[in-house]
């Protein structure tokens, strides 16, 4: 399974994950190279909001519309660091071009444009990553712990976190609840 290049696809957890920190997820792969792998949990809310998130950080929240927004968790990586997958990519200070339509900033010059209401016109919030080293995801790949699916720009961000899994599933034509468990190769 060499030279694959996961870079925007979405990750969807096999059922043989159900008792790790990625049971049930749909991971947006933002960077797949040589070295690794790096990619943001897009359907697991956690109890935190924008509005809290920012007041952390001292920005003020002038748009009412974002103060509700949930936060992600986007992995057991780095959790105490947020991350802002958006489009369109933008002019923003530390920024992953992930494609021509998608980027990824870590920066506090984004969360301040959100704020303020000229952030990007779509956007998630995480806090932490998924990260794989070199060949790890590959190997996790060969051992049906994901399948993968290119990924779409709608799945992401029109709709709401319970609704990502299934509509990724519905990518593939399949029923999440039709996966099985068991492990096997042809």
């Amino acid at each position: 399974m060499q030279n694959v290049n996961l870079t925007h696809n979405f990750l969807i957890a096999m059922p043989a994950l159900e008792d790790s920190v990625f049971s049930k997820t749909i991971i947006y792969i933002c960077e797949h190279n040589e070295q690794g792998a790096l990619g943001l949990i897009v359907n697991r809310p956690i109890k935190l909001k924008l509005t809290n998130l920012l007041t952390q950080v001292g920005i003020p929240v002038t748009d009412l519309l974002v103060k509700e927004m949930p936060i992600l968790s986007g992995g057991p990586v780095q959790n105490d660091c947020g991350f802002v997958l958006h489009h369109p990519v933008g002019k923003w200070q530390s920024t992953l071009t992930v494609n021509d339509e998608i980027g990824l900033t870590t920066s506090l010059d984004i969360l301040q444009a959100i704020a303020s209401s000229t952030g990007p016109e779509k956007m998630l919030i995480t806090l932490g990553y998924a990260g794989w080293e070199s060949g790890q995801i590959e190997h996790e790949l060969a051992q049906n712990a994901w399948l993968s699916v290119p990924a779409s720009p709608e799945v992401m961000f029109d709709l709401t976190a319970e609704e990502r899994l299934p509509a990724a599933m519905q990518l593939l034509g399949i029923d999440f609840l039709n996966l099985s468990d068991q492990v096997g190769h042809a």
